[in-house]
């Protein structure tokens, strides 16, 4: 790509970095792909109903690009090397959206609820609480009354507990997906121990360390664990050996989920890159990279099984972006609490049977749309959301 197509953004305007940020990554996926436009895709799918119902059979996969990145590190031309499996394997399949701008708090926990639940939720980042609006598990398995093993979240140990479900009326823990935090378990599972040959593995929070919620929630814990997906303590234990990443642990647990129960609705949060906080650029830059590797390596399991190929769409996004570096109120790579256009601009790619190859949407869309779309997808309507279902993949 030629450098020429690099937005200046040393004098523009928080919307116009936003928009420069767009033009550019819209730029780049055309001449990657030869992405079709928008427009293109609109005209060919006039009246598509926003929620038609589908068949139980259909699955879904969200996978949030947790921790937060930003375009430098990703698509500008100096970190397009960061992401290969997005450019050359997923994008060329999917419906690409430049523009999902985050309105919300920008705190992992609390933003990741948001996109769970299709509202921007405003309690403290740091509190163990559980969302105040009905979640999209709560819905999928009220409306739908699906069992209790048809919705997982894989997700990191720190404050997540309490993501699976709400404190909504008439919805709650009777709805609420299985949680799994793997470090947690692996702690649980080491507590007899100090071997420090799995610290690495253990980091629960880079930014406040001393901040880390012992709240239970709906969580599942280790024995449970291990009955459920007639997996032993000690079989886990040995194979996180072999990981490099909490992340990697993460998956392999989501693997054993998919291959158990085939759950119709999956959650994985992805949290390495959050590093960042910590102050260290390369390990940051490592967490995208192996992100980025875990996300096709998701993709080709859901295409090696059975009851996953040919009728699963998969969601990839980062919950929202980081600080730019031109930001004097601002940490660059390390933060995100400015709230400026290069901390609430990122993306989402859709992936799956019905979805059109290798199309890019320009148009503005947010992050609380995720959960309507999904809705949308599996045959139900998050009724207290405030997100829309984008039209481009329901």
């Amino acid at each position: 790509m030629s450098s020429s197509l690099r937005p200046k953004v040393s004098h523009l305007s928080p919307r116009e970095v936003s928009e420069a940020v767009s033009c550019n990554r819209r730029e780049f996926l055309r001449v990657m792909t030869g992405a079709t436009a928008a427009g293109t895709l609109l005209e060919l799918v006039p009246g598509k109903a926003f929620a038609s119902p589908r068949p139980l059979k259909r699955k879904v996969v969200v996978v949030t690009f947790g921790g937060g990145c930003r375009d430098e590190e990703t698509f500008m031309p100096g970190g397009q090397e960061n992401i290969p499996h997005l450019l050359k394997e997923l994008i060329p399949q999917s419906t690409f959206f430049t523009r999902v701008i985050n309105r919300g708090i920008l705190g992992h926990y609390v933003a990741t609820a948001s996109l769970a639940t299709g509202v921007y939720e405003t309690f403290d980042n740091f509190a163990a609480v559980a969302p105040d609006h009905p979640t999209v598990f709560e819905y999928f398995r009220k409306d739908l009354k699906r069992p209790f093993y048809d919705a997982w979240v894989v997700a990191p140990a720190n404050g997540f507990n309490r993501i699976g479900g709400s404190n909504a009326r008439s919805f709650g823990p009777e709805y609420a997906a299985n949680v799994i935090l793997p470090k947690r378990l692996l702690k649980e599972a080491l507590s007899s121990t100090k071997d420090a040959r799995y610290t690495h593995l253990l980091v629960d929070n880079y930014e406040t360390p001393l901040l880390v919620p012992v709240v239970r929630g709906n969580q599942m814990d280790l024995h449970r664990f291990s009955d459920l997906l007639k997996l032993s303590v000690n079989d886990f234990v040995a194979h996180a050996m072999t990981l490099s990443s909490a992340d990697e642990l993460s998956v392999y647990v989501a693997r054993q989920v998919m291959r158990q129960f085939a759950p119709s609705l999956l959650w994985i949060t992805l949290h390495d890159m959050d590093v960042a906080h910590a102050g260290s650029y390369s390990l940051y830059v490592d967490g995208i990279q192996r992100t980025d590797r875990l996300c096709g390596q998701i993709w080709r399991e859901i295409q090696s099984q059975p009851e996953y190929a040919g009728k699963t769409t998969m969601f990839i996004l980062p919950d929202f972006g980081r600080d730019s570096d031109l930001d004097s109120g601002g940490n660059g790579f390390q933060h995100h609490r400015t709230g400026d256009a290069l901390s609430r601009t990122t993306w989402l790619m859709a992936l799956g049977p019905g979805i059109r190859q290798n199309t890019v949407v320009d148009r503005p869309v947010q992050p609380v749309d995720l959960t309507p779309t999904v809705g949308a997808l599996l045959g139900f309507t998050p009724t207290m959301g405030s997100g829309r279902p984008l039209k481009e993949v329901s």
